[in-house]
C-alpha cells in the first residue's frame, strides 16, 4: 500500500514542476532519470529517495523542506490547501496571475477579494460586495 506521506511528496514534486513550467521529460534530464520514474514519484507509485529528492529539490530550485509542506502534525495527509494546489484548473490560475504586471495583478487580487467578501459584509477599503460598488467612503 502506498503510504500518504509518499503521495504527498509525489503531489509536491508535480506541482513545483507545473509552476516552473517544466515537464516529466526535461525534469528527469536534469535530474538524469527517465520520464517514467517521474510519473511514479508524482502518482506516489515509487518512493523517492533522500538523495533523489535532493536531487529533484535542485533542479527546481526549492528546499527538500518544500516537499513536506501542508503535511500534518501526524504526516497522515496533506491539508485543505495543499489539495487546491493539486488541481491543475487552480495551478494553471497561479501560473496565469503571475504572468500578469505586478500593478495589474495587484487591482486583480482586489477585485478577486471584493467578490468573495460575503453579501451582508462591506470590503475593508470602502467598496462593498454587493452590486452596489463604491460606498463613497
Amino acid at each position: 500500500m502506498t503510504h500518504p506521506v509518499d503521495i504527498h511528496v509525489g503531489k509536491r514534486i508535480r506541482h513545483r514542476r507545473w509552476l516552473t513550467g517544466m515537464t516529466q521529460q526535461q525534469l528527469a534530464e536534469k535530474v538524469g532519470i527517465k520520464f517514467q520514474q517521474i510519473q511514479k514519484y508524482e502518482t506516489g507509485a515509487n518512493r523517492v529517495s533522500a538523495s533523489r529528492l535532493w536531487d529533484i529539490a535542485v533542479a527546481l530550485s526549492v528546499p527538500v523542506s518544500f516537499f513536506f509542506e501542508g503535511m500534518d502534525g501526524a504526516g497522515d495527509e496533506a491539508l485543505s490547501g495543499a489539495d487546491v494546489m493539486s488541481d491543475r484548473e487552480a495551478l494553471e490560475l497561479l501560473r496565469s496571475y503571475y504572468a500578469i504586471p505586478e500593478n495589474q495583478r495587484r487591482r486583480l487580487f482586489e477585485l478577486a477579494r471584493v467578490l468573495s467578501a460575503p453579501l451582508d459584509r462591506p470590503a475593508t477599503d470602502g467598496y462593498r460586495a454587493s452590486a452596489g460598488g463604491h460606498t463613497g467612503v
